[in-house]
């Protein structure tokens, strides 16, 4: 048995034990008749067995009392872990309860519950389960505290709403969990309440304010799960076939072709090596669920990046994320930071779907140790120009005081009849204390067909205090620093960042919860020193509202050398050489208590020596829980010297979620720089968990010529899937 790293275990009758700090010890307690999943609480353990209660704020008064009772239980059998939790609302008119769709991000904007399990008890890795009163589904895996959206297992959760508040009923099989064997286990474990229409955030055991909304993942701070005990190991394995059929329809290819129908089947396999150690291989994998990617506008000379969205790439993910940057990064100052292993290269190629013929994928712990260890092998594909090719990743990291860890990373790219190319890294991450943390990176890529370092390193400085942060950081990237199996926005620069921020909580204001003052300082030159490339001013002001809205407000002061004249919008050209600028930004973001919420954000000030001018809105705008709209238009206006011209794009995705895992979608888009309109629309219903059935269809038109858009191209397929669990 573990050591605990809270309060003691508490003692029968008793299931919850808590220190001065607020930090929480659960008990579970053994049944020995399944509980009956309806979310309702009608069974007798619910009097036998206590309550976990005394809940305390994270936000808006760290440490405070709940406003209102929450009360969780866990219990278990021989085959699931059970949570139920009940919450006490005096006015639950005020519920926030209109997002259905399974894995949403807009669910931590509704009344919701939250559970984390550190399965290893590392306090840096676990597993996520969120629902709400209608019982939505969501789920992720946490990897260094950090989160993999996209992670699904099977699980079954269902809710009640009544005058008094909301009831909820979880059960997760143990099949869908890792852990380090089977008989008593001490878990980390914490649940957090979200009430959106008060701006409150309350867990079961302490978390601090400065972790923000997302503290309540943070298993650092998580609670501990004692009396637990898991069964022996079963067969431990899955077995996933699929079936598809597609008509495609294409003007625009080398070969116009209409009505081309193609059939297909394949399989995804997994199978638990141990509990903790899980091999997965996939056979002529199809990716047709997946929806296209959204449009932006890029006045930039810089590449757009966009995420990975494909099922079999998802899954295990985290464990590849490097040298402190995100799989998923941001547009911001993260952009630059190289991704070694990016799985959109595998698969993809100019935007065409390349063959998968097969792959394998290893992925868990031993030990102390983290591995992952990817092999695919893609087939040719003339129209996109695409050969042969054999992409393998291998990823180790090891735990080294309690919540850092070392690492490191070797790929290859091996394209048939052609040169190989591999990327090898070292990493550290450390974390102290509760908000100082460091990390940094050193890779290289081999070989290189360029002049110049292909290296690349970065080292970063982080203190994120509730009331004071500050950020520093250093990273180079080298002329000739090339991971093909990866993701590099830009080489040959050196960026030297840093960020101070004062926010102090207006406690005794009805109105403003916080106020925030940030300034930031990016200079990049290029990799030997020698050029300033960007040197950027920045200066904001941000208030938050306690209705959960918030207006900020920047002033940005950029000078930008460009090294090569590029295109910028059609006939219109941004010279070599060197550009001041500044801009001066305000953005209002809409709580989702508004029926229409989201961020509308406008901006002016110079670019490339002329002017540019932009106006956006993101949103959503949820009707009830089965019916929703997400709107988002983007507008730039600019006068260069070398011409003038508008970019405008606009979406609108319309979501019909007749239950919790059933969902019809449809999106639009419109880009007026390149006369293209395309819609697709997507049914996708997990008719028993894990098993599911797809309907996609997609098209694509020109709005060149006058009158109805012309098709260029269009396609419908339908795909079933079945998991089989042994």
């Amino acid at each position: 048995m573990k050591a605990l790293d809270g309060p003691p275990a508490p003692i029968a009758p008793e299931v919850v034990n808590r220190d001065a700090k607020g930090h929480a010890t659960i008990r579970a307690v053994r049944i020995t008749t399944p509980l009956d999943i309806d979310g309702r609480l009608t069974e007798a353990i619910y009097t036998q067995v206590k309550s976990a209660g005394d809940w305390v704020q994270q936000l808006p008064v760290e440490g405070a009392a709940a406003t209102e009772p929450s009360e969780i239980w866990v219990f278990f059998d021989d085959k699931n872990l059970y949570i139920s939790a009940r919450f006490t609302d005096a006015e639950p008119g005020h519920q926030i309860a209109t997002e259905l769709r399974r894995d949403n991000m807009n669910l931590i904007r509704n009344d919701s519950l939250s559970l984390v399990i550190d399965t290893f008890y590392d306090r840096r890795n676990g597993f996520s389960f969120q629902t709400s009163p209608i019982g939505t589904i969501r789920d992720q895996a946490i990897v260094d505290n950090a989160l993999n959206e996209s992670w699904n297992t099977v699980w079954d959760v269902k809710s009640n709403r009544s005058d008094a508040g909301w009831t909820t009923e979880i059960a997760i099989p143990f099949k869908s969990l890792r852990y380090g064997g089977a008989g008593p286990q001490v878990w980390g474990f914490n649940a957090r309440r979200i009430r959106p229409w008060r701006n409150e955030n309350t867990t079961l055991s302490a978390v601090p304010a400065s972790y923000g909304t997302g503290g309540g993942n943070r298993l650092n701070v998580a609670g501990t799960l004692v009396g637990l005990e898991t069964p022996e190991a079963s067969k431990n394995l899955e077995l996933k076939p699929y079936a598809i059929s597609s008509l495609a329809d294409d003007k625009t290819a080398a070969v116009p072709y209409t009505n081309d129908f193609n059939k297909a089947a394949g399989f995804d396999f997994k199978y638990g090596l141990t509990r903790s150690m899980i091999f997965d291989a996939t056979v002529h994998t199809d990716f047709a669920q997946v929806e296209e990617d959204l449009q932006q506008v890029n006045l930039t000379r810089f590449s757009l990046f966009f995420p990975e969205k494909r099922d079999f790439f998802l899954e295990g993910q985290g464990i590849f994320a490097f040298g402190g940057g995100q799989l998923e990064r941001s547009s911001g100052t993260d952009a630059d930071i190289p991704v070694l292993f990016f799985s959109r290269q595998i698969g993809l190629n100019k935007g065409l779907a390349v063959p998968v013929v097969a792959g394998g994928r290893l992925t868990g712990r031993a030990g102390k140790y983290t591995v992952g260890a990817i092999n695919v092998e893609t087939d040719d594909q003339p129209e996109s120009g695409a050969v042969k090719t054999n992409f393998t990743a291998v990823r180790l990291k090891r735990n080294i005081f309690r919540r850092s860890n070392v690492g490191l990373i070797a790929t290859t790219r091996n394209p048939s009849g052609g040169q190989s190319n591999s990327t090898g890294g070292v990493d550290a991450a450390f974390s102290f204390f509760q908000n100082i943390n460091f990390a940094g990176y050193l890779a290289k890529t081999t070989p290189s067909n360029k002049a110049g370092s292909d290296a690349s390193y970065r080292t970063r400085f982080e203190y994120t205090g509730d009331r004071y942060g500050f950020e520093a950081e250093h990273i180079m990237v080298g002329e000739a620093f090339d991971p093909q199996v990866g993701s590099v926005r830009r080489t040959d620069f050196r960026r030297t960042y840093s960020q101070a921020r004062f926010s102090p909580r207006t406690r005794r204001s009805k109105r403003v919860r916080r106020l925030s003052w940030d300034g930031s300082l990016d200079y990049v030159s290029n990799a030997p020193g020698t050029v300033v490339m960007n040197r950027d001013l920045v200066t904001s002001f941000t208030t938050e509202l306690n209705s959960s809205d918030s207006v900020k407000v920047e002033y940005d002061h950029t000078y930008e050398f460009i090294p090569k004249k590029f295109a910028i919008a059609p006939g219109v050209s941004v010279p070599t050489g060197g550009y001041d600028g500044r801009t001066t930004r305000a953005s209002y973001t809409l709580g989702q208590q508004h029926l229409v919420s989201g961020t509308v954000k406008a901006s002016h000030g110079s670019l490339y020596n002329g002017t540019r001018t932009d106006a956006s809105y993101s949103g959503y705008i949820g009707l009830n829980a089965h019916f929703a709209f997400e709107p988002s238009a983007t507008l730039a206006w600019v006068d260069l010297p070398g011409g003038s011209f508008t970019a405008r794009v606009l979406t609108l995705r319309s979501i019909v979620t007749p239950t919790a895992r059933m969902v019809l979608s449809s999106l639009v888009q419109f880009n007026a720089a390149s006369h293209s309109l395309s819609s697709s629309a997507r049914l996708r219903w997990e008719y028993r968990p894990g098993s599911e059935f797809f309907v996609v269809y997609s098209d694509g038109r020109s709005t060149l010529g006058s009158g109805i858009p012309d098709l260029l191209n269009r396609s419908i397929a339908v795909k079933v899937t079945k998991l089989l669990r042994f």
